[in-house]
């Protein structure tokens, strides 16, 4: 369980002048726990501390970063099951799917373990020209600097870890602001953050107010900002951010295609975890079913009898697989695009019904593509089924958006899977299962409304470095 309350992370270092920030149980609505919430002086101090231990942190040889990263990965592993019940309570995720985020947890943390002695750079031939002749050249990569992280509420510890374990590889100090519905799992990771030898300032950890959160990213000591989070927030930010790099990680509708050559068990048994899994709340859940006309009906009636088998409830149970969405406020937005579908013409073939910040897992059919649930992110437990006559337009339909994260086909054509490649604009392209499957050393990151830059461990450390250059010169070479 929780403890009463939790302080924040300023320089390495915990502090709780207040117990301002209330964290509740997801799933009863009661208060789980109390968190200091840092203000716009102590946000300045986290920012300063980062710039002030900026050298220090540049100068630690690679294996010392890796000794970091390996004490993270073993104290995640003896606390698991503190970390898992920690996303139950904080998040209303059910058990099993927190198991699987702690297990990426560690993932992400053992590749950045990994990946902190492998950072390289290339020596060069630059003698393309007989006005280069006795010149050569080589590379390095070094850190940009102080980072700001914004993480968000549906992957507490994985999402964060996705910021700060590359920050530690490459040696930048950072300053995050985790959600402030679910701040507890960052809260964690920077209490075994501050057990080990990191240089002091190195990191903090801030929950703060969405008011008080500006110098995150307006603040020019800090080198790069890295946001996660909805797409309107996340261009704001961009706009403000000045002349520091930013990487947005973004919303999606993520379209699946189910091509006629399949086998529908498994591309049902995936279709439901893909739609349902942590109550679709996940910005590469599946959102859009586009199935081929000749298997339209039998895919369908199976997809429903499965979604309706689906345990709904208190997210600390073992049978659980539908827990509640982050707050009430987003069900009834939800349950009210299910209505606006279902008025325009939409048929609804299971679920739709909503007791509090509960939603049934729910399937709709024949809804119009400009409604918010095919257009908009939908961010819950529902998905839309359509038909498809030709892969062509299949593929033309899925790129109908304004979003482009990751896209799954299922088919056995080597030449579809050739042509979905090419012609799908997203940042990744699944075959053979649902557009949410991610593994954490992959490049991972959208185009359009979803953002701009990749995650995954190398491709994440190589935006938290610059390349420096160095050009050597031999006289009179002959």
């Amino acid at each position: 369980m929780l403890k009463p309350n939790y302080p924040y992370y300023l320089g390495g270092k915990a502090f709780a002048p207040n117990q301002d920030l209330v964290v509740t149980d997801k799933y009863t609505s009661e208060v789980a726990t109390r968190v200091a919430i840092a203000d716009v002086e102590a946000i300045d101090a986290g920012i300063q501390a980062a710039a002030n231990s900026n050298e220090e942190m540049r100068r630690m040889p690679p294996y010392a970063r890796q000794a970091i990263l390996q004490h993270c990965v073993n104290r995640f592993e003896e606390r698991f099951d503190e970390l898992a019940m920690c996303l139950c309570i904080e998040a209303g995720k059910p058990i099993n799917d927190a198991r699987g985020e702690v297990t990426r947890l560690i993932d992400t943390f053992r590749i950045a373990a990994e990946e902190s002695v492998r950072i390289s750079g290339e020596v060069m031939n630059l003698e393309i020209s007989p006005r280069a002749k006795g010149y050569r050249g080589m590379f390095q990569r070094v850190p940009i600097g102080p980072c700001s992280f914004i993480s968000p509420f549906n992957f507490p510890l994985n999402l964060a870890a996705h910021k700060i374990a590359p920050a530690l590889a490459v040696g930048c100090p950072f300053v995050l602001k985790p959600a402030s519905r679910t701040p507890i799992g960052a809260l964690l990771i920077g209490e075994i953050l501050a057990e080990t030898d990191i240089p002091s300032g190195a990191f903090s950890i801030l929950p703060c107010s969405r008011d008080g959160a500006d110098l995150f990213t307006t603040d020019d000591r800090l080198k790069l900002l890295s946001f996660t989070g909805s797409p309107e927030v996340g261009w704001n930010l961009k706009s403000r951010a000045g002349k520091k790099p930013v990487v947005l990680e973004l919303g999606g509708n993520a379209a699946c295609i189910v091509d006629h050559d399949t086998d529908l068990d498994d591309a049902v048994a995936r279709l439901v975890i893909g739609a349902f899994y942590q109550s679709g709340q996940s910005c590469i859940g599946v959102q859009r079913i586009l199935v081929h006309d000749s298997i339209y009906d039998k895919l369908r009636d199976k997809l429903v009898a499965a979604t309706q088998q689906l345990v709904a409830g208190d997210p600390k149970e073992e049978s659980t697989f539908i827990g509640p969405m982050i707050s009430e406020s987003e069900a009834e937005r939800l349950g009210n695009w299910i209505k606006s579908a279902i008025d325009a013409g939409g048929q609804l073939l299971c679920g739709g019904q909503r007791q509090g910040a509960m939603l049934e897992a729910t399937l709709l059919e024949q809804v119009p593509a400009e409604e918010p649930i095919c257009a908009g992110e939908a961010f819950g437990p529902v998905a839309v089924l359509s038909r498809f006559h030709s892969f062509d337009q299949a593929l033309r339909d899925v790129n109908d958006s304004v979003f482009g994260l990751q896209a799954g086909i299922f088919t056995r054509d080597l030449y579809k899977m050739q042509q979905a490649w090419d012609e799908l604009d997203v940042g990744g392209v699944v075959i053979g299962d649902i557009p949410s499957w991610r593994v954490d050393n992959m490049p991972y990151g959208g185009v359009k409304d979803s953002g701009l830059g990749r995650e995954g461990i190398r491709f994440a450390m190589e935006d938290m470095t610059e390349i420096r250059n160095l050009v050597i010169r031999t006289p009179n070479a002959s």
